[in-house]
């Protein structure tokens, strides 16, 4: 019997996640060994392969790039580093010196080019690196010949470290310096290294100067990396002659620019963007390439200051890895214009060829200004790009076993991330080095992006729909229902403000809205403020803040601050974004209580089964008898595809001591959680035997209305399973008839009083 999974061969993404019609799409595809391919445009509807769903469906569209493609293999360029153009005067440069301060992560294993104007091609340059071992080397090359020069000794892991190579033409001399900047009593002793060195550096006229890498090739101003280093790097500094010990550390914190200062790049400037600042008089300035971590402490912090914009002097280093990807930077495929006359939705192109199948998802959005509906599904496509390509199933092991109570399954999407770490991780991820990944792109193929998905942990046997494909029953459940709905993304909100919202009676999120910023957290206050309806459909929503970046498209940044659930952990002194300068972490946290808007706020997860919610007293008040009309049961939900019930996965409580609002209905609550449902972390002061779902009566999800001042309400499920339950048994269930009256409620102009008024 041949149990061996199906190997995923062609994978995709696109230049936008959304647009409207009369705007262009392009997409980017790479095959593995198939030669031609199918293209179509289509609609999703519902993208569930559970037994219990609607099952899978997909509308074609007719559209100019239906058709065959010619295959062919894209290359994914993984790695971070600094690009600085050269100029005419940098050729002629004979001696000089090359200097930082680093810190790296992971040395040892390769060589790890620290900064290089080197070529392998040519095997012309030079090359101040880390060697296989970790310690500190320079390396030459002349077009025939290559040498290396080194101290010998690794530096230590994740300490600040002096390293520089002074080299003087006329004598030939090269002196190596590896001296420790740390403050321990361990610290090892100042290394110099001299030597006379066999072959003259001579860089390819022309060739950049790279930081944190050095080029494998440069063909007509095309550069390709490699020996890309991981840790961080500061005070990069070059002069055009061989500098003293004394000279060298007198440019590290220089007052003034001497002549000899060729190159004095200030990290800490022009933090916001992908730009790299030279102070020197030469303005050599560069630009980064796939975003390596910015707003990070230098050598020279010294603990005093916590936000970088305070003391931006001491954040003047920039925290490289070998794994970093922002924009894959393939060609493009094919493109859409999309056509008018097509309703605002979700659609995919679809790709099918040689037994496999890809779709590249993205939203049409109504035109401006014109909303083609009342109720507005905002697509939670932060939260996509927070779990980009996670890879906690593949990397969790036992402890993951343990944590969900069941056994990960794999499918082919997992298989293809296993042999593609060069892909990028989520924000759930750490790099190679150990480092958190704090910035996700939706510029590369992501693989958990798609209709059918199943995540390989989470839920019963790891078939829990999650993510896009679980808010995808939504749209089916407003198909089925023959509810006219309009579709944005959360990144349309963030850009496009409160106007992205207005027109609309209700807005309805995802299963998971998680991640969240300022822009689209005020957007959602201010429709609330002007009479707006919100159903919140899910669970540990509007939870962390991010930063969308200012210049550059489709990336978000996360900094795990302080508390709550955390993968990785900032380091003390990095919560503050480097994108917008603002303090990272949770929103409960910044004066925005999660319940002051929901009226529920995060208080348990699991990850075995879900539950069913009951009824409370409240659910028979009149405020809430739109509710339940027409339903007599007082168990809600006990099915859905999401674990079998409504209730879990992540779940929300209403908490009047932590915001939420004094009137708020709690007209439903869900009981029944095992005992590996347990608190998130910032709502436990101290640990003790009795946190679990099977004894703490906080672990529940209440199902929550209240009136807002004008005219307005939000009903909220607290549950991220509650969507799977929609569409059980042809939608034909209680809480596809508590979502459908509560949606009515909220399309009807009617304003809502206010029980304090």
């Amino acid at each position: 019997m041949n149990t061996q999974l199906p190997k995923k061969r062609l994978v995709g993404y696109a230049d936008r996640h959304s647009l409207r019609a009369g705007e262009t799409i392009r997409f980017k595809v790479s095959s593995d060994g198939i030669a031609r391919y199918r293209a179509e445009i289509v609609k999703l509807v519902s993208g569930d392969h559970h037994p219990d769903g609607l099952g899978f469906i997909e509308k074609p569209v007719e559209t100019p790039i239906t058709g065959d493609y010619v295959g062919r293999h894209q290359v994914l360029r993984a790695g971070s580093y600094g690009i600085v153009p050269a100029v005419e005067d940098l050729d002629r440069m004979e001696s000089f010196t090359i200097q930082a301060m680093i810190w790296p992560t992971a040395p040892g294993g390769r060589r790890q080019a620290i900064a290089s104007r080197w070529i392998d091609a040519s095997r012309r340059g030079f090359t101040l690196l880390l060697d296989d071992h970790g310690a500190l080397a320079f390396e030459a090359g002349d077009g025939t010949r290559v040498e290396r020069i080194g101290t010998d000794r690794p530096l230590p892991l994740r300490q600040w470290t002096f390293v520089a190579a002074a080299y003087d033409a006329e004598s030939r001399t090269l002196r190596l310096h590896q001296d420790s900047a740390a403050s321990t009593g361990w610290n090892p002793a100042p290394i110099t290294t001299e030597a006379v060195l066999p072959v003259v550096p001579q860089p390819e006229a022309g060739s950049p100067l790279l930081i944190a890498a050095c080029l494998e090739r440069w063909t007509n101003g095309a550069s390709v990396a490699t020996a890309h280093y991981n840790g961080k790097i500061d005070a990069l500094r070059l002069s055009d002659r061989a500098l003293t010990r004394a000279e060298m550390e007198a440019v590290l914190r220089p007052t003034g620019l001497p002549s000899h200062l060729r190159g004095c790049w200030d990290f800490s400037k022009a933090m916001t963007t992908d730009r790299i600042l030279d102070i020197s008089a030469d303005r050599r300035n560069g630009r980064l390439v796939n975003l390596p971590a910015r707003a990070m402490k230098g050598f020279n912090w010294d603990g005093s200051q916590f936000d970088w914009k305070v003391a931006p002097e001491q954040y003047g280093a920039i925290h490289f890895h070998d794994d970093d990807l922002y924009d894959a930077e393939w060609e493009t495929d094919f493109e859409l214009t999309v056509p008018a006359g097509l309703n605002s939705g979700v659609y995919a192109a679809k790709l099918t060829g040689e037994g496999d199948t890809e779709y590249i998802p993205f939203v049409l959005r109504p035109t401006a200004g014109r909303a083609s509906a009342e109720t507005l599904v905002l697509l939670p496509t932060a939260s996509y790009l927070a779990y980009a390509n996670e890879r906690a199933g593949l990397e969790g092991g036992g402890r993951l076993h343990a944590f969900a109570n069941h056994l990960t399954s794999f499918g082919a999407g997992d298989l293809w991330l296993n042999d593609h770490p060069e892909v990028g991780g989520s924000l759930y991820d750490t790099h190679s080095d150990g480092s958190g990944v704090c910035y996700s792109s939706r510029l590369r193929p992501i693989i958990n992006f798609r209709p059918g998905i199943t995540n390989s942990w989470i839920g019963s046997g790891g078939g829990a729909p999650w993510q896009f494909n679980a808010d995808l029953a939504l749209i089916s459940w407003l198909e089925a229902k023959a509810i006219p709905y309009d579709v944005v993304t959360d990144e349309d909100l963030h850009y496009g403000g409160y106007p992205t919202l207005s027109g609309y009676r209700a807005v309805l999120t995802g299963s998971h809205p998680e991640y969240y910023s300022k822009e689209m957290y005020e957007a959602l206050e201010t429709h609330l403020g002007r009479g707006g309806r919100l159903m919140y459909l899910g669970g540990n929503g509007f939870y962390w803040r991010i930063a969308f970046h200012s210049s550059l498209p489709g990336v978000i940044e996360l900094r795990r601050a302080e508390d709550g659930i955390r993968d990785w952990v900032a380091e003390g002194g990095e919560y503050y974004h480097s994108f917008t300068g603002e303090y990272g972490g949770m929103w409960s946290r910044m004066g925005r209580p999660i319940a002051a808007l929901a009226g529920v706020d995060m208080a348990a997860q699991g990850f075995d089964v879900s539950s069913y919610f009951r009824r409370m007293a409240a659910s028979r008040d009149p405020r809430a008898a739109f509710i339940f009309a027409g339903i007599e049961d007082e168990i809600i939900g006990d099915f859905g595809t999401v674990g079998g019930g409504a209730a879990g996965i992540e779940l929300d409580r209403c908490d009047f001591s932590n915001g939420s609002p004094a009137h708020a209905l709690v007209v439903a609550a869900s009981e029944g959680h095992s005992d590996t449902y347990f608190p998130s972390p910032e709502h436990i002061n101290n640990a003790n035997p009795a946190m679990d779902g099977t004894q703490n009566s906080d672990v529940r999800a209440d199902m929550t209305f209240y009136e807002t001042s004008s005219g307005g309400a939000v009903f909220s499920t607290g549950s991220i399973s509650w969507i799977g339950s929609l569409t059980f048994n042809g939608c034909s269930n209680n809480v596809s008839k508590v979502t459908e009256n509560v949606l009515r409620r909220f399309l009807d102009p009617t304003p809502f009083s206010h029980p304090l008024d």
